[in-house]
Formats: C-alpha cells, sequence, structure tokens
C-alpha cells in the first residue's frame, strides 16, 4: 500500500499567520509529545510514522509550499511538486504517474490518499490500513473512509449509504453524495446513516492509469509534468469518485476534526497566550497568538481571538472567524514571513523609489549547519549585513568566511550562496526593477556540490 498525502490550501482561513506560502498545516500551534509546538503537517507525519507507514508515504504539493514542507519534515520524504496550481484531480493523477513510471509501484497496489491536515487519533491510520482488504474484498473501484457525525454540520459533506446496509458493516455500498447541505438536510441524511466526507479514499493504482489512458493522457511522468496546464482543473471528487461505478465505504467513529478556522483551532491549542502578551482575567475564552517582537495585551474581552504577526492583526469574535477568509479576499499582499529548509526570513520593508526602482529588506536567519542554494537573480542587487553568528559564502566562485557586521554587495546575474557554521542572522536588501521570489535561478542546494566549484 501506498500513501499520497495531499498538501495545498491558500491560508486565508487562518490569516494572518497563515499565507499562500504557510497554509495552516505549517503552522506550530499544536502541543507536540516532547513539549515543543508541532504544526498539523508534523502531527500527521508522526502519526504516520508511528503507524508504520513513512516508508510508503508521498507528498503531493505545489512549488510554493516545497520550501516549507522540507522545514518540517525529514529530509528524505519524497515530495512529487505540481508544474502549476490546479486541483485535487491534476494533483493526484501527477502522484499516481509518479508511483508508476517512476517509483515502479505494481499497478495491482492499493493507493490511499488524504489531506496532510487532519486531526485525528492514532487509530484513524488502522482504519487507513484496512482500506486495502475493504478494496479486496468489496471489488470497488474506490473506498473511502466517513466520518460518525456528532452533530448536522452544514460545513462537511456527506455520503449516503445505500438502503438496507447496516453500519456495523465492515463497508457499505455508496448510493450518493451530498455536498454542504442545510442543517435541516443534514439531519434527514443522518437518520438515513449518512456520514461526513473526510476526504480520505483508496483506489488500486490500475484504476487510475486506466482511467488517464482512456482520457487520452499520457502516463510517463516527464510527459505528464509537460502537459499539466491540460489537464481538467477539477476535484477529484468530482472527476472520478463521484463518475465512480462501484464506490464504498467504511465508518471511522474516533476523534476527527478540521482545524480550518480559528475557533476551531484554539480548542486544540495548549495555553490561551503564544508569543509576547498578556491576557486580563476577565478575557475568559481568549487565545492570543503573537509572532511579532512587541508586546500585544487583550483586556476586558472574553471569548475572541487576537493573532498578530508579519503579515497583519487580527482581532475576531470566536464565534464569527468563520466568516475571515470573505472578508479579507481582496487583501493583496506579499507573504511577509516565510520558513525556508534552512531557516527562515521576515520582511521588514518595502517601498518604490522614483525611476519605479523597488527596495526590499528582510530580516534572514539561517539554523546552524544549513545554506542557502547557490542562485543568481537578473533584476536586482543585494546588500548582506551579518548581524550575528559566523558561517561562509560562496559568491561567483570565490569562498571567504563572513562574521559579524561584515557587509557583502551582490550585483544581478552573481552567482551566490551562504552557509552557516553557527545559527547565523544577516539583514538583506534587495535594491533593483523587480523584488520578488521568483525572480531566482537555482543551480544547486547542495553545499559540496558548490563547494568543487570553488
Amino acid at each position: 500500500m501506498k500513501v499520497i498525502l495531499l498538501s495545498g490550501g491558500s491560508g486565508k482561513r487562518l490569516w494572518p499567520l497563515s499565507n499562500d506560502l504557510r497554509s495552516k498545516q505549517f503552522l506550530k500551534v499544536l502541543p507536540g509529545v516532547s513539549g515543543d509546538k508541532e504544526s498539523m503537517v508534523q502531527r500527521v507525519w508522526r502519526q504516520i510514522t508511528e503507524a508504520g507507514l513513512a516508508k510508503s508515504t508521498f507528498i503531493t504539493t505545489g512549488k510554493a509550499q516545497v520550501e516549507m514542507i522540507r522545514s518540517q519534515l525529514p529530509s528524505h520524504v519524497p515530495v512529487v511538486v505540481e508544474p502549476e496550481r490546479r486541483d485535487t484531480f491534476p494533483a493526484i493523477a501527477l502522484a499516481a504517474v509518479y508511483l508508476y513510471s517512476i517509483v515502479g509501484v505494481n499497478l495491482n497496489e492499493t493507493v490511499v490518499v488524504l489531506p496532510v491536515d487532519p486531526f485525528v487519533n492514532e487509530n484513524f491510520f488502522s482504519k487507513v490500513k484496512d482500506l486495502d482488504d475493504v478494496l479486496h474484498h468489496s471489488g470497488a473501484d474506490v473506498a473511502l473512509i466517513g466520518v460518525k457525525p456528532t452533530y448536522p454540520s452544514e460545513k462537511y459533506g456527506y455520503i449516503v449509504p445505500e438502503e438496507g446496509t447496516s453500519p456495523h458493516d465492515s463497508f457499505r455500498r455508496v448510493a450518493q453524495f451530498k455536498e454542504k447541505p442545510s442543517e435541516q438536510e443534514a439531519e434527514a441524511y443522518i437518520r438515513k446513516g449518512a456520514i461526513w466526507n473526510c476526504g480520505v479514499f483508496a483506489f488500486k493504482l490500475n484504476y487510475v492509469i486506466q482511467l488517464l489512458i482512456d482520457h487520452g493522457l499520457p502516463i510517463q511522468y516527464d510527459e505528464i509534468s509537460k502537459q499539466y496546464k491540460k489537464l481538467t482543473q477539477i476535484s477529484f471528487d468530482y472527476e472520478v469518485i463521484e463518475k465512480a461505478e462501484h464506490v464504498v465505504t467504511v465508518s471511522y467513529e474516533g476523534e476527527w476534526k478540521d482545524l480550518g478556522t480559528w475557533n476551531t483551532l484554539t480548542e486544540q491549542m495548549e495555553g490561551h497566550i503564544t508569543g509576547n502578551g498578556m491576557i486580563s482575567e476577565d478575557s475568559y475564552g481568549t487565545h492570543l497568538i503573537n509572532e511579532l517582537d512587541i508586546p500585544v495585551v487583550v483586556l476586558g474581552l472574553p471569548d475572541i481571538v487576537v493573532a498578530a504577526s508579519p503579515d497583519g492583526i487580527l482581532v475576531s469574535d470566536k464565534a464569527s472567524s468563520p466568516r475571515l477568509k470573505e472578508l479579507i479576499q481582496n487583501i493583496e499582499q506579499r507573504p511577509m514571513y516565510e520558513e525556508r529548509r534552512w531557516g527562515w526570513y521576515r520582511v521588514l520593508d518595502y517601498q518604490k523609489v522614483d525611476g519605479g526602482r523597488e527596495i526590499l529588506t528582510k530580516r534572514i536567519r539561517i539554523h546552524a549547519g544549513q545554506n542557502s542554494s547557490y542562485h543568481y537573480h537578473f533584476h536586482r542587487d543585494e546588500f548582506w549585513t551579518i548581524v550575528s553568528g559566523t558561517g561562509e559564502v560562496i559568491i561567483q566562485d570565490r569562498l571567504q568566511n563572513v562574521k559579524s557586521g561584515d557587509v557583502l554587495k551582490i550585483p544581478a546575474g552573481t552567482l551566490h550562496s551562504i552557509r552557516a557554521f553557527e545559527t547565523l542572522e544577516l539583514i538583506e536588501v534587495q535594491s533593483g526593477s523587480e523584488v520578488v521570489e521568483e525572480d531566482t535561478v537555482r543551480l544547486t542546494v547542495e553545499w559540496a556540490e558548490m563547494v568543487p566549484l570553488v
């Protein structure tokens, strides 16, 4: 059995901590086993490892999230990168072709797909393992896991089983799907034995490969990557599952939550204050999450969430927080904070000056022993001031040590990289006609491959 974790998301519902680069699954706000905070993706990977599935698991994601995944998960985790952001059908098709043509997975092997951010107990992954047997014994095209509802929610889709099947059966044939019904409709569906669709399903690899062949799509990884934009931009549910002739489901009755909004996420957080701040005693039920260097004080405001980051500040009644996405959808701003595999950066200032030139100032931290890629930019010069720590840099094949107080200029078109001996911080000022992350050409990320070039 192989497992595909889908990592995507626009980062709007947990703004301002989340953004297009740091979606909700990467926020380190959940209590970890060792006392440190962990993100949803770290929690899920820990559970997958404990379930013995780590060596069989692959992550599919867009280019924008690769660095964040590399920062938070072990370096050996295999990542399948989408050429561009589309939807779950293209992403799963790409991953299936990768398993078939690159990894060499047998066509009769079971493939399980699940989101990268479910909040579940460890026994959920026992159900995941069961999907292999369910496909074998049912002969179904697709097998799903559904969650026994605890209330008639309007937020989730529902899986409605065929009449005459018992919820105690190991699996039930699916009669229909209902996407986000009204509360009254949901109550009626639950009386029929309907369960929440949690986005977890399994199929034999041959099922999707044959589907791609029938659609005239390539089943070699290099070719499907080139033709990726031609794939229909549609969810796997609509394109495949709802058109399948034989779909079955199994029911999971343990803990399952979607921590996609501030009111649900704060229920799982340990403590009411994260970061620099204070909450008055009469502000009961309030949570403060502060990523800024300045203190935040909450006085006389119960049952609210206050979240502050370089991207913005949110003050919201918890019950109203699910409306956040619709309110901020027109905010146009580049992400001001990003985690990378080597550390992180925070945007301190951005401005346009006379003549259309742009100036961007960053604070950058590189963890001990880590290095940036060997790369160059077309449209900007960079000026580095080493604030603390020691390390070494390569600038156009020239190697030199750096320490606190050193200042370096890196003209546009110049290959460069930096490696930290100990945790190193620097201030980077970018100056040019265009200061965007896309203006980067990377040769390699491995320091050992750079040094022989010097």
